[in-house]
C-alpha cells in the first residue's frame, strides 16, 4: 500500500529543557511512522527574545526525534493584549508553507494533536484542500475547566476535522458534554512494547517481600493521590509488613511525602527514585508485583498501559478512561480519595497475586502496541483523502 505524507501539527513535543512533555505525541508519530511518512511541526509558543515576527528550525537532537524530521516554530507575543494568538496561527501558516516548499511534498494529511494545534492545522487544510485529523487527549475537557474561547476553537477545530480521535470513551463523553460535535472515532495512547514487556524470569509466587511500584510526575494539584497511597500503606503496615513501595517520578511536592512517610513510619517502607528514563522504568516494572496509581484526576494515562505491557496487575481509580483498560482480570479500581478502601485493596491483591496472568495481562495490551495503534490511525487516514 502507498506510504501517505502526514503532517504532524503539535503545540507538545519532547525538548531538552522539557524531556518529559509531549513524549505521547511523539509516540503516535513513531507508531504512524510504521505506515506512512511523517514530519512533526511543533508549534513551541512565544520566545521573548524573537527581533521578527517567527522562527523556525529544525530539531537536530536525535535522542528527541528518533529519526523523525521535526521542525519547531516560535511566534513574537503581541503588545497588544489578546492578539498573540493571531501570531499563533500565522507563525504555523508560515511554518508550513517553508516547511512545504524545503520538501516539496504534497500533504496528504495533516494531524494534529490536541485543538490548540487543531484550529491552526484545519485553517491550513481548508486554505490548501488538504484533510485534517485530531487527536485529542487534554484533561481539560473532563475537568471542566475550558474558557469560552477555548470552546469556540475546539468546536471550530473538531467540527472542520474530518475524523476527531479522543483517547478514550470517557473523554469523548466529556468533550461532548460542551455540546460540541464531532465526528469520532476513540484511537488509545500507544505503548513501546520494546521497552515494556513482561520478565523473563518471573519471581517465585513465594517471594517473601512484594515490590509495589508507582510512576507518575509528583504534581502540586496531588492529582496522582499519593497521600492517600502512603496513608493506606500506614494502616496495611498494621496487617502485614511484607512489602516495599517504589515511587519513580518526581515534581515540587517530593520532598512534602518525604517528609510525610517519615511521619507515618513508613521510612524504611518506601523509597523515592526521582526521574527516571523509559528503559529505567521498564526493568523497575519488570522486577515489581503490583503497580499502584491511585489518581484523583487522568485521562487514559499511558503508565497504566506500560504497566499492563509488563504484565503487571494494576490497583488503580475508576478515573476518566482507567476502566476501559483495567477489567477484573487485570486488577482493581478503588474510589479515588478513599485510604481505608485502598488500604482493604492493597491487602487483597498482596494476597492473591499469584491469582493473576502476568503474561495475559501483557497479551491485552498488545491493542496498545505501535503496531495497532499505526495501523488504525492509516486506517482513520485512507477514507479522509480524496485522490
Amino acid at each position: 500500500m502507498e506510504r501517505l505524507n502526514v503532517l504532524f501539527i503539535t503545540p507538545w513535543y519532547p525538548t531538552n529543557e522539557h524531556p518529559v512533555s509531549g513524549v505521547f505525541v511523539r509516540e503516535h508519530a513513531k507508531a504512524v511512522r510504521l505506515y506512512d511518512d511523517v514530519v512533526v511541526l511543533h508549534c513551541a509558543g512565544t520566545d521573548a527574545t524573537l527581533k521578527g515576527l517567527w522562527r523556525i528550525e529544525q530539531e537536530s537532537d536525535k535522542s528527541l526525534t528518533e529519526g523523525i524530521l521535526t521542525y519547531r516554530v516560535w511566534h513574537r507575543r503581541s503588545p497588544i493584549p489578546k492578539t498573540s494568538y493571531l501570531l499563533y496561527l500565522w507563525s504555523a501558516f508560515r511554518a508550513f508553507r517553508r516547511i512545504a516548499a524545503q520538501k516539496s511534498v504534497r500533504w496528504d494529511i495533516i494531524h494534529a494533536h490536541v485543538f490548540q494545534a487543531g484550529l491552526p492545522a484545519v485553517l491550513i487544510g481548508r486554505s490548501h484542500r488538504i484533510p485534517v485529523v485530531v487527536t485529542e487527549h487534554w484533561t481539560l475537557f473532563p475537568k471542566k475547566l475550558l474558557d469560552p474561547f477555548s470552546i469556540w476553537k475546539a468546536s471550530i477545530a473538531f467540527r472542520w476535522a474530518q475524523v476527531v480521535m479522543p483517547v478514550s470513551l470517557s473523554l469523548q463523553q466529556a468533550i461532548e458534554a460542551y455540546g460540541i460535535k464531532a465526528r469520532f472515532h476513540v484511537v488509545p495512547n500507544v505503548v513501546d512494547t520494546q521497552l515494556f514487556y513482561p520478565n523473563s524470569f518471573p519471581q517465585s509466587k513465594s517471594q517473601s517481600l512484594k515490590r509495589l511500584l508507582f510512576v507518575g510526575l509528583l504534581d502540586p494539584s496531588h492529582k496522582k493521590g499519593v497521600p492517600h497511597l502512603l496513608q493506606a500503606l500506614a494502616q496495611l503496615r498494621h496487617v502485614r509488613d511484607d512489602w516495599h513501595l517504589d515511587i519513580v517520578g518526581d515534581g515540587p511536592p517530593r520532598s512534602e511525602y518525604e517528609r510525610l512517610a517519615i511521619d507515618l513510619g513508613l521510612a524504611n517502607k518506601v523509597t523515592f527514585h526521582g526521574l527516571k528514563s523509559k528503559q529505567e522504568v521498564g526493568e523497575f516494572m519488570r522486577q515489581a508485583h503490583l503497580f499502584v496509581l491511585p489518581s484523583i484526576w487522568e485521562n487514559l494515562p499511558c503508565v497504566v498501559i506500560e504497566a499492563m505491557a509488563s504484565g503487571l496487575p494494576i490497583l488503580s481509580t475508576p478515573i476518566g478512561g482507567i476502566p476501559e483498560l483495567v477489567d477484573e482480570e487485570v486488577g482493581i479500581l478503588v474510589p479515588p480519595g478513599d485510604a481505608p478502601k485502598l488500604t482493604a485493596a492493597l491487602g487483597h491483591m498482596i494476597e492473591s497475586l499469584n491469582k493473576y496472568d502476568r503474561v495475559g495481562i501483557a497479551q491485552k495490551a498488545h491493542r496498545y502496541s505501535p503496531e495497532s495503534i499505526g495501523g488504525m490511525i492509516d486506517s482513520l487516514y485512507r477514507p479522509c483523502i480524496q485522490r
